[in-house]
């Protein structure tokens, strides 16, 4: 019996995106079979147009910047686009794969994605919107296999 790995996605920034992806894919490289339940701000990342995906270098002190920028000037108009600019250049400079090339291969590897129905309710989201190859369902849904799971994880 393989073993499972249950994750719940629940941020949509670009910073916030890789983890799922990358642990879900590795899992299911391993063989293992993985669930990833995308709800609130996570379902952004199962969008058809990922290019409202940004990082804010905002209250993220952690964030590496060439500069030292206090935080009156992470707040000016246009920072998070060049953040994220910036972070796109550095992952594609490192050889790390896109949010859509990590998406695409999470879903090659039998990866299961469950969109949150009451988030796409509660946010009047457009189902056509999303991705092929989604399941929709609630937390009950994703409970069962969460329950069952050897490893289990909140983004």
């Amino acid at each position: 019996m393989s073993k499972k790995m249950a994750l719940i996605a629940s941020k949509g920034t670009l910073d916030m995106a890789y983890p799922p992806f990358i642990l879900g894919s590795t899992a299911a490289a391993l063989g293992w079979e993985v669930q990833i339940f995308f709800t609130f701000y996570g379902l952004q990342l199962l969008r058809k147009d990922l290019s409202s995906v940004k990082v804010s270098p905002l209250a993220n002190p952690a964030m590496p910047m060439p500069v030292p920028m206090p935080v009156a000037v992470q707040m000016l108009p246009g920072m998070e686009s060049m953040a994220t600019m910036m972070m796109k250049q550095k992952i594609k400079s490192k050889g790390v794969a896109s949010l859509e090339e990590l998406r695409d291969l999470s879903l090659e590897a039998d990866v299961k994605f469950i969109a949150c129905q009451m988030t796409v309710d509660l946010f009047d989201f457009d189902k056509k919107d999303f991705i092929d190859g989604l399941e929709f369902g609630g937390a009950a849904t994703f409970m069962n296999f969460a329950g069952e799971s050897d490893v289990s994880l909140f983004i």
